[in-house]
């Protein structure tokens, strides 16, 4: 079985001035595609091969596991955004984060703090549990919350490829940008059907 790169939701340039065609062409077009053909290889002969990225995720390390986590991470990065739709946080997902973290404005802050507070590279990622409980994640590299009974809902990536075109080292400036193009239908989607990975 081969892992492929999906098509993009929205075209190279729908997200500009908050991450560039540039950026998109190199983040999406060359580091994750690069992500799915070194999977590609170093599964061939493994038992995991045909399995799907979240089993191979919870199932493998090293190698193998960097490349499927920063493959499956980069397509759910990528799907959380719109074109300029920018849609509005609501319903029961709004009343969980103003439950858990005070307010809108409370959250956002400290989601990008706790982002920009990354050494290195990684992810910072908002999830919750069976219950709807939300707490904010700090990963390092390819890791996510799918290895600790997580739900995924929304994630910023604070790799330096990610940003680096756009904002060179300006990581803050960058995650308080993201805010602008996030679709918070899907994340309100990904919390009212949550079931763990």
């Amino acid at each position: 079985m081969k892992y492929s790169l999906p098509s993009l939701p929205f075209g190279e340039d729908a997200l500009a001035p908050v991450i560039s065609k540039k950026t998109i062409g190199y983040h999406y077009g060359k580091h994750t595609k690069a992500y799915f053909d070194n999977l590609n290889k170093l599964i061939e002969n493994s038992p995991l091969n045909g399995k799907s990225l979240v089993e191979i995720i919870k199932n493998s390390e090293g190698a193998i596991f960097n490349n499927a986590a920063q493959a499956w991470n980069h397509i759910f990065y990528f799907e959380q955004f719109t074109d300029g739709r920018n849609s509005r946080l609501k319903g029961d997902l709004r009343a969980a984060i103003e439950r858990d973290f005070g307010s809108e404005i409370g959250f956002k802050e400290r989601f990008v703090m706790e982002g920009i507070n990354i050494f290195g590279s990684g992810w910072v990622w908002l999830s919750a549990d069976v219950d709807g409980n939300l707490q904010i994640d700090k990963c390092s590299n390819a890791d996510n919350p799918i290895l600790k009974k997580r739900i995924p809902l929304l994630t910023f990536d604070v790799w330096e490829h990610a940003y680096y075109l756009d904002y060179q080292n300006l990581r803050a400036e960058h995650l308080s940008a993201l805010w602008m193009i996030l679709n918070w239908d899907i994340i309100e989607k990904r919390y009212n059907n949550r079931t763990i990975l």
